[in-house]
């Protein structure tokens, strides 16, 4: 059974004058321990297909399952990390990652524990009475994924983590994000404009139509490299490259 799986799902936006098609259709199944990257034209809907599996929204018609349950039942399953880290900056390090987990009321020593742990097996146990502003940019998405991965959630939803950030630093965030990820063994689906990040992060690259969004193409990238830098090294990255560009703007 797929981890995650969406049927036909259709979302329309009404109002009072109008009414918006903004997915039609949509099928996509994931596994556990897949990483895979959602791509298409601006405006196709990818936000608001990510709002509707973190349960945001429901669909106006489909259905949305993770572990065969319908993502409504399932509060706590899913981790959303948006563009920006949205650290506090009048909170430690420490502070900020235990703030979901209080907020929600889990905090509990197991909890805390595994939090700390976090930390300190990804280099920010030395940093944790720090403030935000004391972090480079690498270091403060560390963080902001180590609070979301505080929840053990069982999918991870990335919406353009790495766009706040510069071209140099972006580089250096994926390869960790991407080890992190891998090393903890979790699912993740990623929005992204940038089909070289794509290409260097994914197991799959999902291509969406122009709204009303549907899956217009699935490619599963074969670059045998270990992390996201090594794949752009890789002799094939230029051709998954140009494939994903052209079934993108085509």
């Amino acid at each position: 059974m797929a981890l995650l799986d969406i049927n036909h799902v259709d979302i329309i936006y009404q109002t009072e004058k109008s009414e918006t098609e903004a997915v039609r259709d949509l099928t996509l199944s994931i596994d556990e321990g897949e990483f895979i990257a959602l791509v298409g034209p601006s405006g196709c809907g990818k936000t608001t297909l990510l709002s509707m599996i973190a349960g945001l929204m429901p669909p106006t018609d489909g259905t949305i399952t993770i572990d065969g349950q319908p993502v409504v039942a399932r509060g706590g399953n899913v981790g959303y990390m948006l563009q920006r880290d949205n650290l506090f900056e009048w909170r430690t390090i420490e502070q900020n990652v235990m703030l979901g987990l209080s907020v929600q009321k889990k905090l509990t020593p197991e909890a805390r524990e595994y939090a700390i742990s976090m930390l300190d097996k990804y280099g920010l146990g030395e940093f944790k009475s720090a403030f935000p502003t004391e972090l480079s940019g690498g270091m403060r998405q560390r963080a902001a994924l180590i609070r979301t991965l505080a929840f053990k959630p069982r999918l991870l939803l990335l919406d353009e983590p790495f766009s706040a950030v510069d071209f140099q630093t972006r580089m250096t965030v994926c390869d960790d994000v991407h080890s992190i990820i891998k090393n903890e063994n979790k699912t993740a689906l990623l929005v992204t404009h940038d089909i070289s990040e794509a290409v260097s992060m994914a197991d799959r690259i999902v291509v969406l139509t122009k709204r009303p969004a549907t899956v217009k193409t699935v490619f599963t990238i074969d670059i045998d490299a270990p992390t996201p830098l090594k794949r752009r090294e890789s002799p094939k990255f230029s051709y998954w490259f140009d494939r994903v560009w052209k079934e993108v703007t085509l």
